[in-house]
């Protein structure tokens, strides 16, 4: 066998993808990762990196290029970090997001049933209803944009076609608004400087935008003359937020809240219901698709007298299936989400919900002690996925279906498989594009209890 040494030089054919969107080959048997290589390419590629679990190689020369291959819109990409895929057609996104959400059921989950398709977006630029800009200090003045891939190594962008427009002139006019009245921005290393971040989340089927300002401090004197900045720079603005965040690390939003002008929160429609959502509540990214998630969610949650929505959220799962169910309890650890999620329920009439404070696990227990057996449990969990003792905790309620929400094909795949250990089988899967230019995939998934499949289905 050949030894692969560092600034060796091959052909080769790529035949996978990692879950990075990177192409794969291999070279005597060993995965070897070419980033921006796609399926059926032979390129002439150079080994940068190897160690004793992976290979990592720089694409030298493509030899033969293949037609989903595209030429990127974006000047950042490879740069920054923010996107994937740029350089595939979105046919060929779909397949390698499908394939990733398939291959991780097949082989983290040890998975029979695989996702038939996915739901690809209307919309693959401008999507976003969210957009956070880092800003940071570049050549003794503050700048924005984005970091570059495991870095904090800040990439200066002025237009990023996947953001709202809003977050990107927002972010331009606080920097200005620094360097007119010599203000330093935040420096990680020391500590010292003002603003982190710019997070700007703009609603899609109402007129509200608030832009919250990410800083270490305050502003003092010069606290009039920002809010009347961003006013100017964006006039269809309906709230100025300022978040000192004091923390170190890479936590974006931490610490207090005040409003500086305008309403904290935005008022948006999800499946036929308003919310409204503070800056610290989760709410997708992508309503449009968003709602076609939630729509699949709630098919297969059916209905019947009792459901649980654990990582519930500002509410948007529970109040759908609130339709359903005679009843539904959420949960969720971000108390300013409960108090959102109430505050929703109140505004769309719905009188059989019941929100929890509190992390999903402690959540779950706490419900099953109250022994109480709901039809339908739904899960929502952030990228980590379930605790083992929140999934325990699930099963011993003995609910008749889980509908399992996932963000990450690895933690999905590994809960599931949990999940079958504990008598509940995965039944279907869809998958669902809500970040397209970038490798993230969403999945449905709807689990039964083994023993009652029999009679769900017959």
């Amino acid at each position: 066998m050949e030894t692969i040494e560092k600034n060796k030089c091959y052909t080769v054919t790529i035949d996978g993808y990692t879950s990075e969107a990177y192409g794969v080959c291999r070279i005597d048997g060993r995965a070897v990762f070419v980033p921006r290589a796609l399926v059926g390419e032979r390129w002439r590629i150079r080994i940068v990196k190897v160690t004793s679990s992976v290979i990592y190689a720089r694409g030298e020369e493509l030899l033969l290029p293949s037609t989903a291959r595209v030429e990127s819109l974006c000047p950042y990409f490879g740069k920054c970090g923010g996107c994937d895929t740029w350089h595939m057609c979105y046919e060929e996104e779909l397949r390698f997001k499908l394939s990733r959400v398939n291959d991780a059921l097949r082989h983290i989950g040890k998975q029979e049933v695989l996702a038939g398709e996915i739901v690809g977006s209307e919309k693959t630029e401008r999507y976003r209803n969210k957009g956070v800009f880092a800003v940071a200090e570049r050549d003794g003045l503050a700048d924005c944009g984005f970091f570059r891939e495991r870095t904090h190594e800040l990439i200066s962008v002025n237009s990023c076609l996947i953001q709202n427009e809003l977050g990107e002139r927002a972010a331009r006019s606080i920097t200005a608004f620094l360097n007119e009245n010599s203000i330093p921005a935040y420096d990680e290393k020391s500590g010292s400087g003002t603003v982190r971040h710019v997070f700007c989340r703009v609603a899609v089927k109402t007129s509200d935008a608030v832009i919250c300002v990410v800083s270490a401090k305050g502003f003092g004197d010069k606290t009039e003359a920002l809010v009347r900045t961003l006013r100017l720079a964006c006039p269809e603005a309906t709230g100025i937020v300022l978040n000192i965040n004091r923390t170190k690390g890479n936590t974006i939003l931490a610490g207090a809240f005040y409003t500086l002008w305008g309403r904290a929160e935005i008022v948006d429609e999800l499946c036929s219901s308003r919310f409204s959502i503070s800056p610290q509540a989760f709410f997708q990214i992508n309503p449009p698709q968003a709602e076609r998630l939630y729509e699949q969610a709630a098919a297969y949650a059916l209905g019947g007298e009792l459901a649980f929505d654990l990582y519930c959220g500002a509410g948007t799962i529970s109040l759908r299936l609130a339709r359903q169910f005679k009843k539904v309890i959420g949960a969720e650890i971000v108390p300013q989400a409960i108090e959102n999620a109430r505050e929703n329920a109140a505004v769309n009439g719905v009188d059989n919900v019941e929100f929890l404070c509190g992390d999903a696990g402690a959540a779950a227990l706490e419900l099953a002690h109250r022994a109480l057996r709901p039809d339908t449990v739904v899960v929502d969990p952030p990228r980590k996925g379930m605790s083992e003792e929140a999934i325990r905790a699930v099963a011993s309620m003995e609910p008749a279906r889980v509908v399992y929400v996932s963000c990450n094909p690895a933690t999905l795949a590994r809960d599931i498989l949990l999940f079958s250990s504990l008598g509940y089988s995965l039944r279907e899967a869809k998958a669902f594009d809500l970040f397209p230019k970038t490798a993230h995939v969403e999945t449905v998934c709807l689990l039964t209890q083994s023993r009652t499949q029999e009679r769900l289905y017959k």
